[in-house]
Parts: C-alpha cells; structure tokens; sequence
C-alpha cells in the first residue's frame, strides 16, 4: 500500500480522474474538487447520523446506491448545512452545472461539502469553476485530495494495486477530516475509487462494514458533523470481476486497510494534535461495550490532555473505562499497558518508572493496551492529543 502526497504520486485506478482547483471562496488553497469516471461507475455511501444533515448528505441519500454514476463534486469552506431551501436549490445548481459539463444527467452527479455551517453556497463563484475542473482532470489525486481540505494540515491519499483471479485491479482511497470529529458515521469525508468490477449491493455491504472498523472508530473532540459522507466507487475499467472466495477476500481486505489508513490519518492530522493515540481492548465479551470503551478513552478531554501534558496518569484511562460500563469484575482482573508498560494489573497498580514512561510519552504515537481477559472480542480505536492549538484553531475558525 502506498500512501500520498511526498514523493509518490498516488495514481487513480483506470477509467477515473480528479482535479482541483481555487474558486474563490477560500484566499489561498483550492477549494472545489471533481472526481470523474469516465464510465458509469458503481457508487455507495455511508452518512452521518446526526439528525441536522446538510443539503448534499440529503441530495446523495437519495440516489445511493446506484450503478449510473460519473462524477462526485467536492467543495471546501462552506458546508451548506441549516442553509434551507435555498441550500437545496444551491446543491442543485451545483449537481447540474457539474452534468451539464459531463453531458450526463443530475441523477449521475454526487456532491459533497465541507467547511463553515449555516452559510450560503457561494455559487457565483463556484459554478464558473466546473468547466475548468473538468478541463484539469487527470490520473492522480492530489489536487482533489488538497482542494477538499478546511483545517487539515495535510492532504491523505492511498494506493494499493491487487492481483485477483481475473487480472489485476487497483484501489485508491482519499479522505479529509481534522475538526469536529467523531463519526458516527465518520466525521470527515471520504473516497475509495476502485477499477474492480463489482455490484451495488456489494459496493454498499463492502463499505459499511469497512467504515465501522475504520472512521467510526476515530475521535478527535467528540462533535459530530452535519456533512459526514464515505463513498465507494467501483466502474469495472479494468474488465476484472470478483469470481473466488479468494477475490472478495482480498477486495474486503484492501477496502478495510484503506479505510483504517485513512482513519488514523484523520486521527494524527486533528486540530493542534502532536499525537496520534491508539487504543487497543482485547478479551471483551461484549463488542459493542469494547467499541464504545476503546473509543471513549480517545474522547476523554482528561486523558487526551495527560497525554498532550506527557502525564502517565492512568486513573483516567480506568476511571473512563468504568464510565463506559464496563463491568467492575473485568475491570479488577484487567491488565493495562501504556507505551509497553505494564502499569495495572488484576485490581492494583503495578510498580513502574515514571520518569522513564514520560519519556516514552514524548513519541509521536501513543498506544493503550487493554485487556479484560473476559472473552474473544477486540475493538480498537484511534484519536488525538488535546492541545491549546485546538482551542486557537476552534475560536478562529468562521
């Protein structure tokens, strides 16, 4: 698997191109971005579950999943959410420009959004901008991948190329997210483009369950967003359908690894973050308390900012573990590590140096072990430091 930007140019699979490029709405940065195939494109999606859904969550609901489609727009610094009708009317002004373009019809065209809620589309700006991007599409990513940032630091791309029974296929996933995170579907939005040959109905059982191992096990601040969408894209350019048990094995196994990639991505890019924290809870006999447990430590403001602070403070990690009702007869035979270090064991602290685990600390990358010795259940979750950065970043932002 090859992730992007850097030195690698993260190439899309056949038949699909992308552009980006700066409409007007953002100062600097690109700011709207087209993902095209060039042929009728299989699509699925996974949304948001918070009850306030923007204007294209709401528009894409409604087509997906579906075996017509051509192009997904993407514009960044307005998410047309609590926009109202005007905002419906604005998305259409988009999704038509976008077809009129490619010289296929709105039912064809998906659209996302991200950025400052309750501001109408500037589409003055906007939809002079879609021919152009249509004149830029190329093979590679990256200027999709940058147009459709707000607060990211950095772009997030994968690549990876599978050899199937038929021949072989390419998968390339791109996402954005580093603010109001905390999926429930994932908040961020997210793209895996694949030239494989596949169903609708596969394309959507594929992606669902790839999304609940993946983006809905990331938090960065525990809000949830109005524009949270995950597609999946799938035009059959290379000619190679899925035949062996084997075949759908190796696709669920790359759509999976592409999607936790991205997560953790999302996770390390969150606002003012140093550090990306991985928590791992094993021997559950109960997978929706393990989910909920490994994720709620990733939420923790206490344990989030102990971890900023480099403080070995692992009352909290126990305190939140109990608050996520797992039960106290796991809790008093569990066994917890930070960074390695054994530091609770079956009821009681275990001796540890300090100094030295603060030291530990100071890596870019935290890990949380826990183990409840209870059951065959496993969840793990990835979330961010919380620092005065994320304060700075959250009071400036609109």
């Amino acid at each position: 698997m090859t992730p992007g930007p850097g030195v690698h140019r993260t190439l899309l699979p056949k038949g699909f191109l992308a552009s980006g490029v700066n409409c007007g709405v953002r100062r600097y940065r690109p700011d709207i971005g087209l993902l095209i195939s060039e042929v009728p494109a299989v699509a699925a999606g996974v949304f948001t579950l918070n009850q306030c859904k923007a204007a294209p969550v709401l528009f894409c609901q409604k087509i997906l999943p579906a075996e017509n489609i051509m192009a997904i727009l993407t514009n960044s610094g307005q998410a047309n959410a609590a926009t109202g009708p005007e905002g419906v009317e604005r998305n259409l002004m988009m999704v038509d420009a976008t077809a009129k373009a490619l010289s296929c019809a709105r039912e064809q065209v998906l659209v996302a959004s991200t950025g400052v809620i309750g501001e109408q589309l500037h589409t003055d700006k906007i939809l002079p901008s879609i021919p152009e991007l249509v004149d830029r599409a190329n093979d590679a990513a990256e200027s999709f991948a940058l147009a459709i940032l707000t607060t990211d630091l950095v772009p997030k791309t994968v690549t990876t190329s599978l050899n199937l029974s038929a021949g072989p296929v390419r998968l390339t996933g791109i996402s954005k997210g580093s603010g109001m995170i905390h999926p429930n579907m994932a908040t961020m939005l997210g793209y895996v483009l694949t030239d494989a040959k596949i169903t609708k109905e596969y394309a959507q059982e594929v992606l669902k369950k790839a999304t609940e191992l993946s983006f809905n096990m990331i938090s960065v601040d525990g809000d949830s967003s109005t524009n949270d969408c995950c597609f999946l894209m799938a035009n059959g350019a290379s000619g190679v359908e899925l035949k062996t048990a084997e075949d759908f094995s190796a696709f669920e196994k790359a759509v999976n690894e592409i999607s936790i990639f991205l997560a953790k991505s999302i996770a390390a890019d969150g606002e003012g973050a140093t550090k990306l924290i991985e928590v791992k809870l094993k021997g559950s006999n109960n997978l929706e308390i393990a989910k909920r447990a490994a994720r709620g430590i990733t939420l923790s403001p206490l344990i989030k900012t102990a971890i900023h602070g480099e403080d070995p403070n692992w009352g909290r990690i126990l305190a939140r573990l109990g608050s996520e009702q797992v039960p106290s007869e796991q809790l008093d035979k569990m066994t917890l590590t930070l960074q390695g270090v054994k530091i609770f064991e079956n009821g009681q602290p275990v001796a540890f140096s300090r100094p030295e685990l603060k030291i530990l600390l100071k890596q870019s990358k935290v890990y949380i072990e826990v183990d409840l010795f209870s059951g065959p259940m496993t969840a793990t979750a990835w979330g961010c430091d919380l620092s005065k950065k994320y304060v700075e970043i959250n009071t400036e932002y609109s």
